[in-house]
């Protein structure tokens, strides 16, 4: 009995390829996450399979999270459109073909046109399509032109929102059946901080001044002139409050409209950027904030609406796109078009403590429709979905 059952557990296996090239040391942004907080999962839950992480430059041991992965080193560095073709449709099936692939999972939105390895291809929002004027040109235009044959091509497609899901429908004409919906989770360490950590947070960042908190990559369609402009409303308004605005995230995306807006501000000097930070000290500052105030423009999901939920820290953000539908009724919503409707959701949020009290009992309850192990599952029924197919 012993031997059949080890013969059938050699013939279900399968070699699962993952493009990891997203998987920075230290440079973890959205899609990074999600593919880290995924497969750290997968990996261990499904020792049976064989899986290959294919990266696009040296990889971190940190990555290697079980005896069932082999990392591959794939160039060239694919960081420009030219050289993600290159990557994806020459030295990709290449791989693929050398390790006998059964299943290709690519968290990335792009995938190789030049396999017939079956493929799950994980696409996190089309920003790209409603705000072409936020990418540089030859990036914008690459995206656009690519991502609808990647849609089409794609065995199945994940996303991270029924918005998402609902949007790829509509511009590029796919088969619903075709996608499921697999939520992001958030950060599992992030929770409520005790007074005295919140002051020395707020000392450090903020000279022991309260403050509204952005975080994300500086971004166009992060709306960061909006959010410069309402705050400055805030202040002119409300001078009797003394506040800052804090700014977490590198300026990789930094525009001359983002820099105009910053520099027209009238309380210029309240505004604190602390650049990239540790996830450590990421917690401290969000469960340390006044509130969230993210109001973005366009978002497929928004980690930090349930990171901040899960550190009992009030939300503000857009009524657009996702985020609705993330916070679930547990975020003060405002107009992200309108500075002065994003600064009346300020005022709300720093004078009313009933207000502040409910958000933060309903975003704490929000915060556990959440978590990166149903990510992983759904990940992975989604990938099962295209094995069981075959």
């Amino acid at each position: 009995m012993f031997r059949i059952f080890e013969l059938s557990t050699i013939i279900s296996a399968l070699n699962i390829a993952i493009n990891t090239r997203m998987l920075l040391k230290d440079r973890l942004e959205g899609i990074g996450w999600f593919t880290y907080e995924s497969f750290i999962r997968i990996t261990q839950q499904h020792p049976e399979h064989q899986f290959y992480f294919l990266f696009d430059r040296k990889w971190s041991p940190d990555f290697v999270f079980s005896t069932n992965i082999t990392p591959i080193v794939v160039p060239p560095p694919a960081r420009h459109p030219i050289l993600i073709k290159i990557w994806y449709d020459i030295c990709v099936p290449f791989v693929l073909k050398k390790i006998n692939a059964d299943l290709f999972v690519s968290p990335d939105a792009m995938l190789s046109l030049n396999t017939r390895v079956p493929t799950l291809l994980v696409i996190h929002d089309l920003n790209f399509e409603h705000y072409p004027n936020d990418l540089p040109r030859f990036t914008g235009k690459f995206y656009r032109n690519q991502t609808p044959k990647f849609a089409a091509h794609a065995s199945r497609i994940a996303t991270v929102s029924e918005f998402s899901k609902n949007d790829i429908v509509a511009n590029y004409g796919t088969d619903g059946d075709k996608i499921d919906v697999v939520y992001n989770g958030a950060n599992e360490n992030f929770h409520p901080i005790d007074n005295r950590l919140q002051q020395q947070t707020r000392l450090q960042y903020s000279d022991g001044i309260p403050y509204f908190l952005f975080v994300g990559s500086l971004h166009p369609r992060k709306n960061l002139a909006n959010l410069f402009k309402a705050f400055d409303i805030y202040c002119t308004r409300n001078a009797g409050i003394e506040t800052n605005l804090l700014i977490v995230g590198e300026r990789r995306w930094w525009t001359n409209q983002i820099q105009e807006a910053y520099n027209s501000m009238l309380y210029q000097n309240r505004v604190r950027f602390t650049g990239r930070v540790s996830t450590d000290s990421l917690h401290k500052i969000v469960a340390s904030a006044l509130t969230l105030t993210y109001v973005s423009n366009f978002e497929g999901f928004g980690i930090p609406i349930i990171e901040a939920f899960r550190c009992g820290t009030p939300v503000i953000t857009s009524n657009v796109t996702s985020m609705p539908e993330i916070a679930g009724g547990a975020a003060l919503l405002t107009d992200p078009s309108s500075p002065e409707s994003i600064s009346d959701a300020m005022k709300q949020l720093a004078t009313d403590k009933r207000l502040r009290d409910e958000l933060v009992q309903k975003g704490l309850e929000r915060a556990k429709a959440f978590s990166w192990n149903q990510t992983a599952d759904k990940l992975w029924d989604s990938m099962n979905k295209i094995t069981q197919s075959r």
